[in-house]
């Protein structure tokens, strides 16, 4: 099945650069462009689109305030967005977590890495933290706002002790993959636990479990971030 996406960016070149990125991927298509972040609400609402990848800086209504009005539509639960900026500074990725977002990339990351986002966020199996935004990810969540949670410490109550771990695990940053190697499981029954985990604490996707994680004291920082 074809993964349909829309690409949000200011930059016309950007915008043709990643089109043609994106459109190689035979599994992949590009359904709409948006130049700001009015015109990808609008956009995201009549195309329908699997995955947003939205940039952060846009004239009139930015990227953040955009991938706020998406998330909370819902109408557009099945839309998942995935922040793709130049400006990977804590504060971002804060907004961006808190807006909704189910991923947060650099520009920086190389066109492999976008389409593994992109086929990631459409599946919503894994947050993508590679080491340096899962330090900024992992400040933010000390110190974000309690409302944030998509369900406080006594929904986890309902948790199995294996959901609680995949939980933990996932939180930490580990793929379905990894967490299937740690627990000498298949990846079909970690990704299962993961999901049952998300429907029980009404998580929309796998970053909001990783807030609850973190926010509920399931899982605590390193000293080291």
């Amino acid at each position: 099945m074809t993964i349909r996406v829309l690409l949000a960016d200011d930059q016309t070149l950007l915008r043709a650069t990643f089109r043609l990125l994106v459109d190689s991927d035979p599994e992949l298509e590009v359904v709409a462009e948006a130049a700001d972040g009015a015109e990808a609400i609008a956009l995201t609402r009549t195309e329908r689109p699997d995955v947003v990848v939205m940039d952060i800086r846009m004239p009139g209504t930015d990227g953040l305030a955009a991938t706020t009005a998406i998330c909370a539509d819902p109408d557009l639960a099945d839309t998942h967005v995935l922040i793709l900026t130049t400006f990977e500074i804590d504060e971002y990725v804060a907004q961006a977590l808190r807006a909704g977002a189910a991923g947060f990339l650099g520009k920086d990351a190389g066109a492999d890495d976008l389409l593994a986002a992109i086929h990631t966020v459409a599946a919503g199996d894994a947050l993508l933290s590679p080491q340096a935004t899962r330090a900024l990810i992992t400040r933010f969540l000390t110190t974000a706002d309690q409302s944030t949670t998509a369900a406080g410490p006594v929904g986890l109550g309902d948790l199995t002790a294996r959901e609680r771990e995949v939980m933990a695990l996932a939180a930490e940053g580990l793929s379905n993959a990894e967490i299937a190697d740690r627990l000498v499981v298949s990846p079909l029954t970690a990704r299962t636990l993961i999901h049952r985990a998300m429907t029980k604490l009404h998580a929309r996707d796998r970053a909001q479990l990783v807030v609850v994680a973190y926010q509920s004291g399931l899982v605590r920082p390193h000293p080291s971030l």
